[in-house]
C-alpha cells in the first residue's frame, strides 16, 4: 500500500484504484476509483476500524485543506466522539416532508380537531414544503427561518400559523427522537404581531341586525341612508340564511356547526344537538327555545339530513356568506365577520355575568383543567346559559324589530 507526502502532483498522478496514504497524518489517505479522486480518514473507534469520506480532490478540496480537515476529525476522536456515527445519525434525519406525513397521521391526527388538521395540510401544501420539503430537519436553521417568515409578511397571520406549525413540528421531532433536544432552530425568531381580530356587537348594533334581518326577509330596497345597494338582489333573502343567522347568533355556535346541523342529531325535548364531530370534537350544542323555534321552521327536505338542506341533493346551505355580505351591508356592519356572532354571544354572556368556566361549555371550549374541575356539572347550568343569552339578543334585536329602518321607495 502505497505511502507518502499527499501532494497535488501524487494526487493528479494516481491511476483508478489507486490509493495513497499520508505520511504526515496518520490515517489521512486519497484514492482514486474510477474517475475522481477522493480523501478519505480511516481510524478506529470502540475498537471498530471506520472511514469517512472528506471530499472529492478539487475546490475546496486540496491535499492541504483536506488534510486540515482529517487533523480536525481526529481531534473529535481523541475527545471520544466518532465521526462517522454522527455523520449516519444525520443521514437518518427525514426530510421535513417526510417528517411532515408522519406528524400528520401521529401527533396532529390524534390529537386535533378534524379542520385544524386539515388548515394544517393546506399551509404544508401550499407554503411550508415548497420552502423546506427537500431539506432535512438539521438543515433548516433559524437564517432560512427568518427569510421565510420575511418574505411572508403580506400575510402576517398565515405567516404566524405556518410559523408556529413548523416549531411544533421541530419540537415533536425532539421528543420523538428525530432530532436533539434543544435543537429547534424556530426558538428566538419573532412573529407577526397581530391585531385583535374579535369584535364584538354592542346593544344598538343588535337592534340594526334585528332590522336587517327583518329587512331581508322583506326584500332589499334601493338604498339604504342615501347609499345604494350595491347588490344586484332585490328579491327577499333565502329563509335559510336568515335562519343560520339567527341560530349563530342564538347559540354562540361556529358556523360550521350550523351549516352541518343535522335533524337526527337534534334532541327537541333535551333542547340539545349532539354534534358527532366539531372543532374541538364531539360536543352538545345547546338549542335555546328561541333556536328551536327557528329550526322548526326550516323545512324538511325527503333524503337531505341537513336542517339547513342545500340546493344540491344531500347537501347543505352554502350560500351563506353572500347573504351576510349584504344583511350586513343594510345593519351597517360592514366589518363584522359571521365567526363575530360568536364573540358576540360570549361577550353578551359575560355581560350578564354568567360563569366564565359553564360559558365555556356552552361554547363547547376545549379546556382541560375546566373540564376537570367542573366534570360533575350536568347539562342545566350551561343550557341556562345558553336561554339567558339567547333571551338577550331577542330582547336586544326587538328594539330593532319595534322601531324598523325606514325603507327608501322601491
Amino acid at each position: 500500500m502505497a505511502s507518502g507526502k499527499i501532494t497535488k502532483a501524487k494526487v493528479d498522478a494516481l491511476e483508478p484504484g489507486g490509493c495513497l496514504w499520508d505520511s504526515e497524518t496518520r490515517g489521512f489517505g486519497v484514492r482514486r476509483q474510477k474517475r475522481d479522486a477522493t480523501y478519505v480518514l480511516k481510524y478506529r473507534s470502540d475498537g471498530r476500524q471506520r472511514f469517512i469520506t472528506i471530499g472529492s480532490h478539487g475546490s475546496p478540496w486540496t491535499p492541504e485543506t483536506a488534510r486540515q480537515r482529517a487533523k480536525a476529525l481526529l481531534g473529535e476522536v481523541a475527545a471520544g466522539r466518532d465521526p462517522a456515527a454522527l455523520r449516519d445519525e444525520r443521514r437518518s434525519v427525514p426530510t421535513l416532508e417526510a417528517f411532515a406525513e408522519r406528524y400528520i397521521s401521529s401527533y396532529s391526527a390524534l390529537h386535533k380537531g378534524p379542520r385544524t388538521v386539515e388548515e394544517e395540510k393546506r399551509n404544508l401544501r401550499l407554503h411550508i414544503i415548497p420552502a423546506f420539503g427537500p431539506l432535512r430537519m438539521d438543515a433548516i436553521k433559524a437564517g432560512a427561518l427568518a427569510e421565510f417568515m420575511s418574505s411572508r409578511k403580506t400575510n402576517p397571520v398565515n405567516a404566524n400559523r405556518c410559523f408556529a406549525l413548523l416549531s411544533h413540528m421541530f419540537t415533536i421531532a425532539a421528543k420523538w427522537g428525530v432530532l436533539p433536544q434543544g435543537s429547534n432552530p424556530c426558538v428566538g425568531i419573532e412573529k407577526y404581531r397581530e391585531q385583535s381580530r374579535e369584535r364584538y356587537l354592542s346593544e344598538s348594533e343588535l337592534m340594526r341586525l334585528g332590522q336587517a334581518l327583518e329587512t331581508a326577509l322583506g326584500g332589499y330596497p334601493k338604498s339604504i341612508d342615501g347609499t345604494d345597494f350595491p347588490f344586484q338582489r332585490r328579491a327577499p333573502e333565502d329563509a335559510r340564511a336568515v335562519g343560520i343567522v339567527r341560530v349563530l347568533l342564538l347559540t354562540g355556535a361556529r358556523l360550521s356547526e350550523v351549516q352541518k346541523l343535522q335533524w337526527a342529531w337534534i334532541r327537541f325535548d333535551e333542547r340539545i344537538a349532539r354534534l358527532p364531530d366539531s372543532k374541538t370534537g364531539a360536543k352538545n350544542l345547546n338549542l335555546p327555545e328561541e333556536a328551536i323555534e327557528v329550526i322548526r321552521s326550516m323545512p324538511r327536505v325527503e333524503g337531505n339530513p341537513f336542517v339547513f338542506a342545500g340546493d344540491r341533493p344531500g347537501g347543505y346551505f352554502v350560500a351563506i356568506q353572500d347573504a351576510w355580505q349584504r344583511i350586513r351591508f343594510v345593519a351597517g356592519l360592514r366589518d363584522v365577520r359571521l365567526h363575530d356572532l360568536r364573540h358576540s354571544f360570549a361577550s353578551l354572556a359575560m355581560r350578564n355575568r354568567e360563569n366564565i368556566y359553564i360559558l365555556g361549555r356552552a361554547l363547547g371550549h376545549r379546556q382541560v383543567q375546566t373540564t376537570q374541575k367542573y366534570a360533575h356539572l350536568d347539562e342545566d347550568p350551561a343550557r341556562g346559559v345558553a336561554d339567558r343569552t339567547a333571551k338577550s339578543f331577542v330582547a336586544a334585536m326587538m328594539k330593532g324589530e319595534r322601531s324598523k329602518l325606514s325603507r327608501p321607495e322601491q
